[in-house]
C-alpha cells in the first residue's frame, strides 16, 4: 500500500461520521449472539415473563431508534447554527470529535443489541443479555446528557477557538520543530532553489487544494534519480489543472510524474495536518464574522485575538526556514515552501484591523497583543510588529475624531475594555513553548 493509499484510508476513517455507528450496529449483533451461545451452553435463563420482556424490549428498541434520529437531527441543526455564527470550517472539527463519534456508536450498539435480544426471546428470557440491554439503555441516557453538555461547551465561541488554537499549536510544533537560537542574526537567508533551469517541470493532473505530502518518500524518490525535487505550491494552496506541481533539478534519470505524485495529497478543502496558517485562517474568520454588521460581537473578536496572540508567540519563537530535506548522506534532495513570519503577521492582523478598527475594544486588544509580542520576541521578529502598531495608530486616528477616543484606542488592554494594560508575559512564554 502506497503512502497516498494510506493517507486516503486514514482520512476516510477519521472523517466518516457514519462509520463508527455502523460498526456499533454490527458489533451489537455479534455480541448478543456470542453471549447467547454462552448462556445456552451454561444453561442460564431469567425468571422474567417472556411476554413482559417482549413488551419492554420492543419499547426500548423503538425508543432508541427515535432517540438516535432525534439526536442526529438536533446535532445537525446545532452545527448549522454554530457555523453561521462562527465559521463553516468548524463543522469538520465537530464531526471529528471523539465524544460525538463514541456517543453515536454507543447509541447504535444499544439499539442493535436490544433489537437482537428481542428477537431471541422465545419460551424463556436470556439472563445476561436481557439485563445488559436494560443497563445499556440507562447508560445511553447518561451519555446523552454528557453529550449535550459537551457540544454546548465545545460550540461556544471560546470552546471552538480553544480547540482550533490547540490543534494549531500542535501543527506549528510539527512543521517548525526547532526553536530560534539566542544568537539569531538579522537577515537569515531562506532556502533557495538550485541555480539553473530545472530538468523537467511536472504539472498537476487535476484540480484541488494541496493538503499534505510525505517528505520521506519524496526524498527517497529524489535520491533514486540523483536529483533535487522542488515542490512548487505551498501546503494549503489551490492547485489548478496544468499548474506546476514539481520542478526537478539535476539528476541522471528522467523522473516519473506518477512516482512523485504518489507522495502528495490533493483534496477539496484545506486541512490542518501540515498547514500551520490554516489555524490562523479559521480564527481570523471567526473574528471577522463577529465584527460584521449583522452580528456585531466585538467580544468574540477579542476572544479570537487571545488565541492568535498565543499562536503568534509560538510561531515567533521558532525557526521558519524548514523548507528543505536531505538524504542520509547529507545531500539536498527536497525543497518546499513554508509560510514566512510576515505571512503569519499579515494573516493574523490585517483583516481584524480592517474590520475592527472602528471598535475601541478590538483596537485596544490588538494593540496589547502587538506591544507584548514586540517585547518578548526577538528583535528581527519585533520589527514587523512595530510597523503594525504604527499602522494601527493611524487607523485609530482616522476612525476616532475625538482626541479622548484616540487616546483610549491607542492604549493596549488585555481585555479590550476594562482590563489592565498589557498581558502576563510569563503566560505567553509558557504557551509559546
Amino acid at each position: 500500500m502506497t503512502w497516498i493509499h494510506r493517507y486516503r484510508l486514514r482520512h476516510f476513517v477519521r472523517d466518516s461520521v457514519w462509520l463508527p455507528p455502523v460498526v456499533g450496529l454490527v458489533t451489537g449483533w455479534g455480541v448478543v449472539n456470542a453471549l447467547n451461545w454462552i448462556e445456552e451452553w451454561v444453561g442460564w435463563r431469567s425468571s422474567i415473563d417472556p411476554d413482559a420482556a417482549r413488551t419492554l424490549f420492543g419499547t426500548l428498541a423503538g425508543a432508541m431508534l427515535t432517540f438516535i434520529v432525534f439526536l442526529a437531527s438536533t446535532l445537525l441543526l446545532v452545527l448549522q447554527m454554530a457555523s453561521a455564527q462562527l465559521t463553516p470550517r468548524i463543522i469538520g472539527f465537530a464531526f471529528r470529535s471523539a465524544v460525538i463519534r463514541l456517543a453515536f456508536s454507543l447509541f447504535t450498539f444499544t439499539f442493535s443489541f436490544t433489537l437482537v435480544v428481542l428477537l431471541r426471546i422465545e419460551d424463556s428470557v436470556p439472563l445476561i443479555t436481557s439485563y445488559m440491554a436494560g443497563y445499556l439503555c440507562l447508560l445511553s441516557v447518561g451519555v446523552f446528557l454528557f453529550l449535550v453538555d459537551h457540544v454546548g461547551r465545545k460550540l461556544r465561541p471560546s470552546g471552538a477557538l480553544s480547540r482550533v488554537a490547540r490543534l494549531g499549536h500542535q501543527v506549528v510544533r510539527n512543521v517548525y520543530p526547532r526553536l530560534l537560537p539566542s544568537n539569531l542574526k538579522p537577515g537569515t537567508p531562506r532556502v533557495k532553489a538550485p541555480e539553473g533551469q530545472p530538468v523537467i517541470a511536472i504539472p498537476s493532473s487535476r484540480n484541488g487544494v494541496f493538503l499534505e505530502f510525505d517528505p520521506v518518500g519524496l526524498v527517497a524518490e529524489a535520491r533514486r534519480i540523483q536529483s533535487v525535487v522542488e515542490l512548487v505550491p505551498q501546503v494549503g494552496t489551490f492547485v489548478a489543472f496544468g499548474s506546476p506541481l514539481f520542478r526537478v533539478h539535476g539528476g541522471n534519470a528522467k523522473p516519473s510524474a506518477s512516482a512523485l505524485c504518489q507522495w502528495i495529497a490533493l483534496g477539496p478543502e484545506r486541512t490542518m495536518d501540515q498547514d500551520p496558517a490554516y489555524a490562523f485562517r479559521i480564527i481570523v474568520d471567526i473574528a471577522c464574522k463577529a465584527l460584521s454588521p449583522a452580528i456585531n460581537d466585538p467580544t468574540t473578536a477579542v476572544l479570537a485575538i487571545d488565541q492568535i496572540h498565543h499562536l503568534l508567540a509560538s510561531v515567533g519563537r521558532r525557526c521558519l526556514d524548514e523548507g528543505m530535506r536531505s538524504d542520509a548522506e547529507g545531500s539536498l534532495r527536497l525543497l518546499y515552501p513554508t509560510p514566512k513570519w510576515d505571512d503569519f503577521v499579515a494573516l493574523a492582523v490585517t483583516e481584524i484591523r480592517q474590520f475592527g478598527g472602528g471598535s475601541i475594544q478590538v483596537a485596544r486588544r490588538l494593540r496589547a497583543m502587538l506591544e507584548n509580542l514586540s517585547e518578548v520576541l526577538p528583535p528581527e521578529r519585533a520589527l514587523l510588529l512595530r510597523e503594525e502598531l504604527s499602522l494601527l495608530q493611524r487607523v485609530a486616528g482616522r476612525m476616532f475624531p475625538e482626541p479622548e477616543d484616540q487616546a483610549l484606542a491607542n492604549t493596549g488592554d488585555s481585555q479590550g475594555v476594562g482590563g489592565k494594560p498589557g498581558v502576563d508575559e510569563s503566560h505567553v512564554r509558557d504557551r509559546a513553548r
